[in-house]
């Protein structure tokens, strides 16, 4: 039996595992699929925080990024560069692996080609599809999206599910900036990230019509794509992340923020929550619901108001037409408010330029057409 049995080889389970093997538990990661970092589902732009959070050298690192371009279905685009790093483009592959030999030079074990069925949760069993039961003292799930181990607790899925397309296309960009084009994915955005200055990633998400909306926006790109990869968002955190003996962390705990859609951040802080609680609960003796309760404390206390925030957001830019985007661009594209945004802005933490903006006079002009007066509310 291992102190902590961690499930899935993500940054979130990476982490996880590392952690716990440096505070001395005998650990176990468990990963599906024959290699770590593959298939990828990640856009792999990273903001400077998610990057640090992942203790990693730069061997992944594509390129860096200072800022952005932001494209409506006509007029300027809202552009700003802070002309510093903002966000590290990353090969997921390389960083992913890197994680997980961090976490096995700390003594953590991993088995490979293991399928999770099922936990039995009384028992403290993982079932896998090739027979074995593996028991455990205490269970991180960190198995992504459609968490099996979720399924096995009972617990349900996220708000929101969202699917996403990602290709790599050639693509001449000299800019060190990211393109948003949220007219081209009606419930969330597509963008273009450069890799190279001859190669970008572009890609979109929604929850419908989404290789539709794909086919569309790849058409503005007159080139062949490279590759091709999809993935899945869960925005809204599940209705329970704790049990007896056993926590939720990252995608499978539905903490991908809702403003981004990005979750190596939040998985990583939360799973620095998570076998924190770990290590306390075992050193007492006692991995009951009660006392695993305080892992739910930490990660609300660390970004849960940011995931909240970031969630209202997300119904109010859903009902966004292309008018109301439109309108919002041409309101922000001043050099004040462009200054706030490249001062202020945090992809991981981004309640405090939300703040600053609903607030300047250019945006509360356009009241109730982009639900002004709720953010003003949300934000106070």
């Amino acid at each position: 039996m291992y102190d902590a049995v961690i499930v899935g080889g993500g940054p979130t389970g990476s982490s996880a595992a590392r952690l716990c093997a440096k505070a001395g538990l005998s650990t176990l990661l468990i990963e599906e699929h024959s290699v770590i970092g593959y298939p990828v589902q990640c856009a792999g732009l990273l903001s400077n925080s998610a990057f640090a959070e992942c203790e990693v050298s730069n061997r992944s690192v594509f390129r860096t990024v200072s800022g952005a371009k932001i494209f409506g279905s006509s007029g300027e685009p809202l552009s700003f560069d802070a002309g510093e790093t903002k966000a590290y483009v990353v090969d997921r592959g390389t960083l992913d692996r890197e994680m997980a030999e961090r976490a096995a030079e700390a003594g953590a074990d991993f088995r490979m080609k293991t399928c999770v069925t099922s936990v039995n949760e009384e028992k403290h069993i993982i079932h896998t599809a090739d027979g074995e039961d593996i028991r455990y003292r205490i269970l991180i799930a960190a198995d992504g999206p459609r968490s099996v181990c979720a399924r096995s607790f009972g617990v349900p899925a996220s708000q929101f599910i969202y699917s996403g397309i990602q290709a790599e296309v050639l693509y001449n960009t000299d800019t060190p900036q990211v393109e948003l084009y949220p007219n081209a994915a009606p419930e969330f955005f597509a963008w273009a990230i450069p890799m190279s200055s001859t190669r970008a990633r572009i890609g979109l998400c929604g929850t419908k019509n989404v290789p539709q909306l794909f086919e569309a926006f790849r058409k503005r790109f007159t080139v062949m794509n490279v590759h091709s990869v999809t993935g899945t968002i869960p925005i809204g955190v599940r209705k329970r992340t704790y049990g007896d003996s056993w926590m939720l962390a990252g995608d499978a705990a539905g903490f991908p923020k809702p403003t981004s859609g990005g979750g190596v951040y939040t998985g990583i802080r939360s799973a620095r929550h998570a076998v924190s609680t770990a290590v306390s609960a075992l050193e007492n003796g006692d991995t009951s619901k009660k006392v695993l309760s305080g892992y739910e404390t930490l990660w609300k206390n660390d970004f849960g108001r940011e995931i909240e925030l970031g969630l209202n957001f997300l119904k109010i830019r859903r009902t966004f037409t292309e008018e109301d985007i439109d309108a919002g661009i041409s309101a922000m594209n001043n050099p004040e408010i462009l200054k706030i945004i490249t001062e202020s802005g945090d992809i991981d933490r981004p309640s405090a330029l939300l703040r600053k903006l609903v607030m300047r006079p250019e945006i509360i002009s356009l009241g109730g057409r982009l639900g002004i007066k709720t953010l003003i509310r949300l934000f106070k």
